[in-house]
């Protein structure tokens, strides 16, 4: 089982990365935190493979041990309250979080000095700690399920090692029914592969009626050195002759769009405007000295 595959234990110098406030118009954070490096879940398409990151072997975990004691020391000098975010570089819910519980831990520490969070993940396990999240809600708190699939069996290609779809919905449900805000994040979308009007329709529907109120829609994937390889790897073992398709079509573009992009988009937007999904998130804002949220718009297909 994943859940006991070993990992190493590391020390960090340092547990909260900050960003530029107002730089990240896409989820609304002011800080950034991995409490793990590496992740287990195994997606094809992972980013962070990119060699510009210049980590191990993604598969090959480490877990940062004085994680909580820095991020209580960190977060007790911050003077800009603002949104924490969870894995930018992994997911906080990976397989081994049940034995390691430093997303729980985490939390509690955050609770205690009432920053916002906004969590991003593929994993029911974020339920595990629905009774943290709400008392984080009293101030700010997100939970973005990533859906890349209606179909569950080609969600076990594309995220092997992550629950499928239909088990994120279920644990979606689970948070909207406990009043936490909670949507999607409907990327990446892989030429050839999930880019159908049905799919991306299928996963509205879906999130919809599981409690979502936002779905944050980025109708492409990134490729550079080291995760293109990989993920060309896993074309050839999944899906045939794609791998020459995208060769011939993207060669070595960083933004890979599906031919239908434009139309995909336009299924995206009619559809949430039908359902009533918001296609941006209500952000924290601490401008004045009240707890707060504010809505910020962005356009998501340029």
């Amino acid at each position: 089982m994943l859940e006991n595959q070993k990992a190493d234990l590391i020390k960090s110098k340092t547990i909260l990365g900050s960003i530029k406030e107002g730089a990240d118009t896409w989820f609304g954070l002011r800080y950034n935190m991995n409490l793990y490096r590496g992740c287990q879940h195994g997606c094809i398409y992972c980013d962070s493979r990119s060699t510009c990151y210049q980590m191990d072997a993604l598969d090959h975990i480490y877990v940062k041990e004085n994680a909580l004691e820095l991020l209580k020391k960190e977060i007790a000098g911050k003077r800009n309250k603002g949104t924490i975010g969870f894995g930018s570089m992994n997911d906080p819910y990976m397989p081994l979080e049940a034995q390691y519980k430093l997303t729980r831990g985490a939390l509690e520490i955050i609770q205690m000095y009432r920053f916002p969070i906004h969590i991003i993940t593929k994993s029911d396990l974020v339920v595990r700690d629905i009774d943290l999240i709400r008392k984080i809600s009293a101030v700010y708190a997100a939970v973005s399920f990533t859906i890349t699939t209606f179909d569950d069996k080609l969600a076990s290609v594309l995220e092997p090692h992550a629950p499928v779809s239909s088990k994120r919905f279920e644990a979606m449900k689970k948070l909207s029914e406990a009043g936490i805000y909670t949507g999607v994040t409907l990327m990446p979308i892989l030429p050839y592969i999930n880019d159908t009007p049905d799919n991306i329709r299928q996963i509205l529907f879906a999130a919809k009626a599981n409690g979502a109120k936002y779905v944050i829609g980025a109708l492409g994937l990134t490729l550079r050195e080291g995760s293109r390889d990989y993920y060309y790897k896993k074309l050839e073992a999944h899906f045939p002759g794609l791998k020459s398709k995208y060769e011939h079509r993207y060669q070595l573009s960083y933004n890979v769009k599906p031919e239908q992009h434009k139309m995909l988009y336009k299924v995206f937007y009619e559809t949430c405007s039908e359902l009533g999904l918001a296609t941006q998130m209500t952000f924290y804002s601490s401008k004045d000295t009240s707890d707060q949220f504010e809505q910020l718009t962005f356009n998501l297909d340029g």
